[in-house]
């Protein structure tokens, strides 16, 4: 079957694209063609945007979250309980609590999960300053099911034992080998607020 010559630059751009996660080839081929047919400004537009957060956002110094300053917005909440930690993986989890809309506590960002297959131990992730933050009563281990989460959630308790601090994680209505942000709100709900008990003062 006879295929048409493309662009080279369309080619690269459909790469491009294609290598973003959950963006099939396919995809991105639509993409670009919505890019190229695009006005100027509005592509503009997005490639500022692009630059701007990559070059501006960083990890909250506190809790590892997306920020734009020092410090992100939840921790600088003075309204947002201290006492109460939820640790997740990825900011794009933080987001999932976030859109439940009645957690009130803040969270600490691991920045993934423990996996000595991978090359990713305790020293390539945010423990250190979990295991160092004041204040908390309450940690509540909000990692995924699957076996790195799990493998991660024990060290954890582990390092927090003898700690005068609760620590919780979610209950079990998470399906098996899930991660965070592609589960249901209500499920997400139910989870947190069946949370168990894995330590306590």
């Amino acid at each position: 079957m006879y295929a048409p010559p493309r662009s080279s630059l369309l080619e690269t751009l459909v790469d491009r694209l294609a290598g973003l996660p959950s963006i099939g080839r396919k995809s991105a081929q639509r993409l670009a063609y919505h890019i190229l047919a695009a006005p100027l400004e509005e592509v503009e537009a997005l490639s500022d945007s692009l630059l701007n957060a990559r070059r501006s956002v960083r990890p909250c110094a506190l809790c590892g979250n997306h920020a734009e300053e020092e410090r992100c917005a939840l921790c600088r909440n003075p309204r947002r309980d201290a006492a109460q930690v939820c640790v997740v993986e990825r900011p794009s989890d933080v987001a999932a609590f976030e859109r439940l809309g009645t957690y009130r506590g803040l969270y600490h960002v691991l920045g993934g999960t423990l996996s000595p297959l991978d090359g990713v131990g305790p020293a390539e992730l945010n423990l250190a300053s979990l295991f160092t933050r004041e204040g908390v009563e309450e940690i509540i281990l909000a990692l995924g099911t699957h076996a790195e989460g799990e493998a991660t959630s024990t060290y954890i308790v582990h390092r927090l034992q003898g700690r005068p601090l609760r620590i919780t994680r979610l209950a079990r209505g998470l399906p098996a080998g899930s991660d965070l942000e592609f589960v249901d709100e209500l499920t997400m709900k139910r989870a947190l607020d069946g949370r168990v008990d894995l330590g306590t003062k």
